[in-house]
């Protein structure tokens, strides 16, 4: 059962104290507390885990500090929408809305190789208006002997690019908790010039320790990519082990699915999964579109296939784009071949804003349509 509080419901108040003296007295219930804050105001919803079967909804509900109990629908308690509309989506970082109804370009290099490259990449985002990238210093790779990533030595010269360019966002890759407490001692040393969205790749979905680690702190928000060999039902109740431990400000990533049917792209793309997610959970959805394709190959439309799969994905309703770019992919460490040229970046925003209109188009279309019926 989720309980949720009046907004802005204080702890010091006497609702508060008289409601929480009666939950933390229910038998065989554990109770998780989390704050969630709306664009408008904040909220505190209240997880009770174990014998809430018996509860009677009426009762928590006539609690002084309580808006309204939720019954817990789906196996993904705090991350799934319960078939409750009024629950708040989404979160707010680095004065970025991150919701359902949003979308964010997260272009960058797939992994930090020279401090120049950085640059040249962070100023070319600037001049095209972008406050968001992606930059992977932890690189976990199949083969041992492949480029790992250049870790904690690059991260001072990122972040204080970061600052230079105007960049607000980071997606950076963690496969260790340590790397949390790297980038947490580098951005402090550094003034806290930006902010850093902790990615977690899609080799540790299933890294239940690593995800327990990165959900037990709330200063990062995370953005979980999907197993690419396991169900959506199971990478859902993967993310849901970071909201467990009291991190819900999550971003769900699609980057394919590992098939032999994928072929001749990298993987499967599964962007048809967006609309899903977002029935099933209250996360934002992202899109992979170049670990999706996985290289620059063009349609007889004159169309790189990594154009039409952001595409598909954003006209779905996709909330972000994590997408492959570099000043010089001949000479990247990982990925080159899939990465995007900085002389594509204005292209390829116009096709994604030509893309979100459409999606803004059907969805006006179909709603007006739905309220008629």
């Amino acid at each position: 059962m989720i309980v949720i509080l009046n907004p802005d419901m204080g702890e010091d108040s006497p609702e508060f104290k008289k409601t929480w003296e009666y939950l933390t007295q229910l038998p065989g219930v554990r109770l998780q507390k989390h704050q969630v804050q709306g664009q408008q105001k904040q909220v505190t919803e209240v997880y009770l885990f174990g014998d809430t079967i018996r509860l009677n909804r009426e009762t928590i509900e006539a609690l002084p500090a309580v808006e309204r109990a939720i019954r817990v629908s789906e196996e993904y308690r705090i991350l799934g929408r319960h078939r409750d509309e009024h629950r708040a989506i989404g979160f707010n970082y680095q004065g970025l809305q991150f919701d359902q109804d949003n979308l964010h370009i997260f272009a960058g290099l797939c992994a930090v190789d020279e401090k120049k490259h950085v640059e040249i990449m962070m100023s070319a985002l600037k001049d095209h208006g972008l406050n968001c990238t992606r930059m992977g210093a932890y690189k976990p790779r199949t083969n041992p002997y492949s480029f790992q990533g250049h870790g904690k030595n690059c991260l001072p010269y990122v972040f204080e690019l970061a600052g230079k360019y105007g960049i607000k966002v980071i997606a950076m890759e963690v496969t260790h908790e340590s790397h949390i407490d790297e980038i947490d001692e580098c951005l402090k040393a550094a003034g806290n010039p930006t902010g850093v969205m902790l990615q977690v790749g899609t080799r540790n979905t299933q890294n239940f320790e690593l995800l327990k680690a990165i959900g037990r702190q709330q200063k990062y928000p995370v953005l979980f990519k999907r197993g690419f060999g396991i169900t959506l039902s199971e990478s859902l109740n993967a993310a849901e082990y970071l909201a467990s431990e009291g991190n819900a400000h999550v971003v769900f990533c699609l980057r394919g699915m590992k098939t032999s049917f994928s072929a001749p792209h990298r993987n499967m793309v599964d962007f048809t999964h967006i609309a899903p997610i977002k029935r099933l959970t209250r996360m934002p959805v992202c899109i992979d579109p170049s670990h999706s394709v996985g290289s620059r190959e063009v349609a007889p439309d004159g169309i790189l296939d990594v154009f039409h799969a952001t595409a598909q994905g954003v006209i779905s309703g996709a909330n972000m784009v994590l997408v492959d770019f570099h000043p010089k992919p001949e000479a990247a460490l990982v990925d080159g071949p899939q990465a995007l040229l900085l002389d594509e970046l204005p292209v390829f925003l116009k096709d994604v804003e030509i893309a979100r209109t459409a999606y803004e188009q059907r969805r006006q279309l179909l709603q007006g349509a739905q309220a008629k019926v």
